[in-house]
């Protein structure tokens, strides 16, 4: 009978994203349109820039979620060092969604960022037509703060943004986290 410790190898890991995953995260950019949302990354020139924006110590930290098949996700915040506060964020490839680790991922990030990262409040915010990303944040521990009405412009229309926030003293979720590679 097969050990319980058995299936742990086929859950993704977290670790920093690196100048090397650039080309997985032109193939993710490229794999969903949706994705444009997150930024402009069409060659492989944009994916360099992208994976040092996002993953700038100066302004931010990002942590790549990888699978067997390598990056299938990312989970970053956007840092405010003078306040210790966090933007933080999250995509995954399409076909990485539905299994949990979106939540799994973004519940170790923020846990590592109001600990080890220093950072005493996380921040996010989400188009309310998008309610699987409000389902992440809630289960990570962010609590609903309000709706930002008409924020975005997208394809002609105007949408809300449903805005949450963790601090570091809020009841922290009782979730899986995910293996984090140091």
């Amino acid at each position: 009978m097969p050990h319980a410790d058995d299936a742990a190898p086929r859950l993704p890991r977290v670790r920093r994203l690196q100048l090397a995953d650039a080309p997985q995260v032109l193939r993710a950019f490229r794999s969903d349109p949706e994705m444009a949302r997150q930024g402009a990354v069409t060659t492989p020139e944009e994916a360099v820039e992208y994976v040092r924006r996002v993953s700038d110590p100066g302004s931010g930290v990002a942590w790549a979620v990888c699978g067997r098949s390598g990056l299938v996700g990312v989970v970053g915040i956007t840092v405010d060092h003078a306040n210790r506060n966090g933007w933080f964020w999250y995509w995954m490839t399409a076909e990485a969604r539905g299994r949990g680790w979106t939540t799994r991922a973004a519940v170790t990030v923020a846990d590592w960022a109001l600990t080890e990262g220093g950072l005493e409040r996380l921040e996010l915010g989400h188009r309310v037509n998008n309610p699987a990303s409000g389902a992440v944040a809630r289960a990570a521990g962010f609590v609903k703060e309000g709706t930002e009405r008409g924020k975005f412009l997208i394809r002609g229309e105007r949408i809300d943004v449903d805005t949450y926030g963790r601090l570091r003293t809020d009841p922290w979720p009782e979730r899986a986290r995910l293996p984090r590679i140091p």
